[in-house]
């Protein structure tokens, strides 16, 4: 009667330890899949990226300076607002800039005549010239007639020597005449009157006061947002003294600090994901490496490290990589500089260079907002020059 309860009581032991066993085999399993999931997912795929999120975006910061000083009697623009290129930004006092420029016309004016002048003072020596010529023509002919007639004294000795005293008196006049003549043509000689040296002289000193007139209203060199303004009515100012910065926020870049370990990867050319704290996740921008910094941050700071000047503990470098930003994507969503962001690089292709090869050869920014000013000053003093020469009849 006992016998059968042992036997009954041996299975359900057995069945509790293959259970055991099987949920252990498939932890392993997962385990396993598990490590060979993440090998593999580094091996495609975080392997072939480099990530960071001590990067910000950078622009552009156009100072805004004078070059002329000035009391500074309007700002017409203020922090945050939209300037466009060419746009007035700041007025100064022009009073002083005015009347040195009257003075400058005026003496343009002067020049010309007196180029005007000089050129006919030439001419009449030319005359002069001309006048001793025959006068000593007649004085020779003169003597020439009175020699025979002393050698069969008809006339006296004393008639001869007034005649050839005559004739060097004419040849001393012609040579003066010759000489002044020289002098005239040499102020004159090689240029018309608006090239002449004394006018373009006088041209240059109206000009440079013609264009310090214009500086007296400041312009935006570059569209952009204004900042840091610091311009007040009233302040007397010097040439580049700092007023305002116009920021181009079109025209933006990310600077991203990756670390010395990260580089080696790197290329320019790699594309590049860029996501700013400001949006989250919800847009994400596209760019590429446009350059790697020729130094660390350290290297560059303003208080650079001193290794050797007691205990060394390393510190892993970062080095700055700028990152372009599509211009497309800044407009619909724009950025400030300053900005964090955090930037995944895209390196699986890495053929292209670390270091620029080729020098660079386009321009990076650039005005034309002062080139006008010229022009307009040369307008201006051929119109002074046209104005002063001798009307043609």
């Amino acid at each position: 009667m006992s016998q059968p309860s042992t036997s009954t009581a041996a299975p359900p032991k057995e069945t509790g330890s293959g259970k055991r066993l099987a949920t252990l085999l498939t932890l392993a399993t997962l385990f396993v899949l598990a490590g060979i999931g993440w090998y593999l997912l580094w091996l495609f795929v975080l392997s072939l990226r480099e990530t960071t999120d001590d990067a910000y975006v950078n622009g552009n910061h156009v100072i805004i300076s004078s070059q002329v000083p000035g009391t500074v009697i309007g700002v017409l623009v203020d922090d945050t607002q939209r300037v466009e290129t060419g746009q007035t930004l700041v007025k100064l006092d022009p009073t002083d800039a005015e009347v040195n420029l009257a003075k400058t016309r005026s003496a343009l004016a002067n020049a010309v005549r007196q180029v005007r002048q000089q050129t006919e003072m030439a001419a009449q020596y030319d005359a002069a010239i001309a006048v001793r010529t025959s006068e000593l023509t007649r004085v020779q002919a003169d003597l020439a007639r009175r020699k025979p007639l002393l050698h069969d004294k008809a006339i006296a000795p004393e008639e001869v020597a007034h005649a050839r005293d005559a004739v060097n008196d004419a040849k001393a006049a012609l040579d003066l005449a010759q000489r002044q003549a020289a002098a005239a043509h040499a102020l004159v000689d090689g240029a018309d009157i608006a090239q002449n040296a004394s006018v373009l002289q006088a041209r240059a000193a109206f000009r440079e006061a013609w264009i310090n007139a214009q500086r007296n209203t400041i312009v935006a060199p570059i569209g952009g947002y204004v900042a840091q303004r610091s311009a007040q009515v009233g302040t007397r100012i010097q040439p580049g003294q700092a007023l305002m910065s116009v920021i181009p926020l079109h025209d933006l870049w990310v600077d991203a600090n990756f670390k010395e370990s990260q580089l080696a990867h790197i290329r320019i050319g790699q594309p590049v994901r860029i996501q700013s704290d400001v949006y989250g996740g919800k847009v994400e921008y596209t760019g590429k490496v446009v350059g790697l910094g020729a130094g660390t941050g350290a290297a560059f700071a303003l208080l650079p490290p001193q290794n050797a000047s007691g205990n060394w503990i390393k510190v892993v470098q970062r080095v700055p990589v700028r990152i372009s930003i599509d211009p497309q994507q800044l407009e619909k969503n724009p950025l400030r500089v300053g900005l964090s962001t955090a930037v995944i690089v895209d390196t699986h292709d890495r053929s292209g260079q670390i270091l620029a090869a080729v020098p660079a050869n386009e321009i990076v920014a650039q005005t034309t907002v002062y080139e006008r000013d010229f022009a307009m000053a040369e307008q201006e003093a051929d119109a002074i020059i046209a104005a002063n020469l001798p009307v043609k009849r």
